[in-house]
């Protein structure tokens, strides 16, 4: 009975490996609670860690010898896929390159409302040498006061928004900042009204009307609650839509990392017809929330993603502002036109 119960057990913990590995494979990578879990790869590579070791450890006791040994074989799979994954993805870089005349440099921030102030979030916009900033859960209010201090620290920047509601709740709003020298933009209608857009919080599409920049998608997608998981779903859906053109810049909080992506790319994108920048430059397995755990251990949830028209040259994930009252890390990265 007992040894049928050991083979139970490690069948059942093979299976869980499997799919908490290699979610896309088994079709659940956006589903209940396995969305949740894989959302913090680092954390479920630790957890097979630990696995691993009181395996080896019980394996010295000859009556579960075989049990022990078998799980330990499992949870070794599951750790060197686990950190295989996490390495190919990029674990962090400390750097951008050098910003050139045609560069586009690109931040976003969950700022968690009134949770960050505007001051301080035109701070690192002008350290950044930011040319869009997408900030989910921020006022058109604080957006103006941020353009404002950016202006007065002599980086001029129009703002643009899309809300659900005037409630003033940070949540319901996501504003876009554009620097003046990438043309002039508007929020296309559909963004405004919601009668096409993100379904629970909004995102913004801004449309160039002049100059040379390209479509700016300020993306925020409903978190995978377990009561929202067809609106989540919905949602990545359709913001894979928004990037069908050839000249599109979209980021912000998508509340999915690269593991939930799956099916949704089209000619080679990782959604739609865009591609992750932080992982095409180094930091895609950084976890941009919460700044509660340390980074490796985060889920990297936060994205800027491009279409054929950029070429990623670097990013950042600013892990020095985890006491600026956002629970999302900053992230940064810089562009140049293809070809």
């Amino acid at each position: 009975m007992l040894r049928l119960l050991g083979i139970l057990v490690t069948v059942v913990f093979a299976i869980a490996t499997a799919a908490l590995t290699w979610p896309s494979f088994f079709r659940v990578d956006r589903y209940f609670p396995v969305a949740q879990i894989v959302s913090f790869r680092g954390a479920v590579l630790v957890g097979f860690g630990i696995v691993l070791i009181v395996a080896l450890l019980l394996a010295i006791a000859r009556p579960v010898r075989g049990f022990a040994a078998s799980i330990a074989i499992i949870a070794l799979v599951g750790v060197v896929a686990n950190a295989a994954i996490i390495m190919s993805r990029g674990i962090g870089t400390d750097r951008l390159p050098e910003k050139t005349d045609t560069s586009v440099r690109v931040m976003t921030w969950n700022t968690a409302g009134d949770a960050t102030s505007a001051q301080q979030i035109a701070q690192i916009a002008v350290a950044m040498a930011a040319d869009i900033v997408t900030l989910p859960e921020t006022t058109i209010e604080t957006g103006e006061q941020v353009a404002l201090s950016m202006r007065d620290l002599g980086h001029r920047m129009w703002a643009y928004h899309a809300e659900y509601g005037t409630d003033g709740w940070g949540a319901r709003s996501t504003t876009i900042l554009i620097s003046p020298r990438l043309g002039d933009y508007a929020v296309i209608d559909s963004s405004k009204d919601g009668s096409s857009n993100t379904s629970t919080v909004p995102s913004a599409v801004a449309m160039p009307i002049s100059g040379h920049g390209p479509i700016v998608v300020a993306a925020h997608a409903v978190a995978p609650r377990q009561q929202y998981m067809q609106a989540w779903r919905d949602d990545l859906q359709w913001l894979a839509d928004q990037c069908a053109a050839d000249d599109v810049i979209m980021a912000g909080d998508f509340n999915a990392t690269l593991d939930h992506l799956h099916g949704l790319g089209v000619d080679d994108g990782t959604l739609g017809r865009c591609r992750d920048v932080a992982e095409a430059t180094g930091n895609g397995s950084v976890g941009t929330w919460s700044t509660d755990m340390p980074a490796l251990l985060g889920a990297p949830i936060d994205h800027v993603m491009t279409s054929k028209n950029w070429t990623p040259t670097g990013s950042l994930v600013l892990r020095s502002l985890d006491g600026s009252g956002s629970d999302h890390r900053p992230l940064i990265v810089q562009l140049e036109p293809a070809g």
